[in-house]
């Protein structure tokens, strides 16, 4: 039997083909987990009752916001699961029932063998999926405090201060003897909307040392299994730091991507061509991967160019792009995600790339 869940907040709907029942039958539900259990057995009883016998239970829903808890909870039940990565580049008419037929439709030729109609989403363990929770709430703390700093700066900007600086440390006590240039002090509600976003300000700050803290506190111990290992072991290249070793290992390492290609494909650092007839252009990256996993990557390249610059890589980018243009059509200038390539080479086989340079062993 198969199942399809088009999964929202407020419900799921629940398409199924069961074996001898000749209507496709389709079920709102609530978004419980139990009340999926309970349909699917009573719609197996249908299928016993038309004389047909469900061996096998195969369940497919949209990778999304509900993440990959469901198919952990329905493989403990000896149900498979999978969780199907949809496109989101074109406009199309949606609605849950649309999508539950296209669902189901594109499930049906994976169980086939066909590789066209859908890829399906890697789905990690618990502790996998943890591990990584450090990593981003890092990241979106470090850019909650940005924006808190940027619009305390735009709030007295528009009074005529610009030499405020709200990261330091006592410009809390500075709020207090701010002028404008008339020689006023800021009106009431501006003061007491700056302190406000100061004590916020003040906890994201506490909360990113907290972060940082245990980060340090963990690599400091013995490598209680591969990735603390490996985490370890990147952290010792010059130009990479805690923050990108932690996402290499986490969001990339993780995966068993099969070759340099698979990995800029995952941060969405391949092309984008557009082709048609005698038209050929590039419309530059393709962007469709993981956004951490790119960002990390770009970052990367220039890292290596900094402070690898007798590597081997290095060389040969330099060589590759001296004249500051490039020189095929596939050429670019710009940095590539090589440096992702080798620093995921290192961990996995432990072989240091010609020319890069190692931090001493700390004991």
């Amino acid at each position: 039997m198969i199942a399809v869940i088009e999964m929202s907040q407020g419900s799921w709907l629940v398409g199924a083909i069961v074996p001898g029942v000749e209507r496709h039958p389709l079920k709102k539900l609530v978004p419980d987990a139990e009340a999926l259990l309970r349909l699917l057995r009573r719609w197996c009883d249908e299928a016993t009752k038309a004389g047909r016998t469900v061996a096998r239970i195969a369940v497919a829903y949209e990778a999304g916001r509900d993440g990959f808890w469901l198919a952990r909870w329905l493989r403990v039940r000896s149900i498979e699961a999978a969780s199907v990565a949809v496109s989101r580049e074109h406009r199309r008419a949606k609605t849950d029932r649309l999508d539950s037929e296209l669902l189901k439709r594109a499930f049906l030729g994976w169980l086939r063998g066909e590789r066209g109609p859908c890829t399906m989403a890697a789905i990690p363990t618990l502790e996998a999926e943890d591990a990584r929770r450090p990593s981003r709430e890092h990241e979106t703390l470090v850019g909650e405090r940005t924006r808190i700093i940027n619009r305390m700066k735009s709030t007295l900007a528009r009074l005529g201060i610009r030499d405020f600086k709200p990261h330091l440390r006592r410009a809390a006590d500075r709020l207090a003897v701010l002028c404008t240039p008339e020689g006023a002090a800021p009106p009431p509600n501006t003061i007491a909307e700056l302190r406000r976003d100061m004590a916020r300000l003040q906890l994201i700050k506490e909360q990113i040392k907290q972060i940082e803290r245990m980060r340090l506190e963990r690599l400091r111990q013995p490598p209680a299994n591969t990735p603390q290992a490996t985490l370890k072991l990147l952290t010792r290249v010059v130009g990479i730091g805690v923050e990108t070793a932690d996402m290499l290992v986490h969001e990339v390492m993780v995966r068993n991507l099969r070759d340099r290609r698979a990995v800029a494909r995952y941060g969405g650092m391949t092309g984008a061509p557009d082709e048609s007839g005698a038209r050929r252009r590039e419309k530059g990256l393709a962007r469709a991967g993981n956004a951490r996993v790119r960002r990390g990557m770009l970052q990367l390249a220039w890292r290596f160019q900094r402070f690898q610059k007798e590597s081997a890589l290095v060389k040969w980018f330099q060589a590759r792009t001296t004249d500051g243009r490039a020189t095929t059509q596939d050429d670019d200038p710009r940095p590539r995600p090589q440096a992702t390539d080798r620093a995921v080479a290192l961990a996995t086989t432990g072989e240091i790339p010609q020319g890069v340079v190692l931090r001493p062993v700390v004991a």
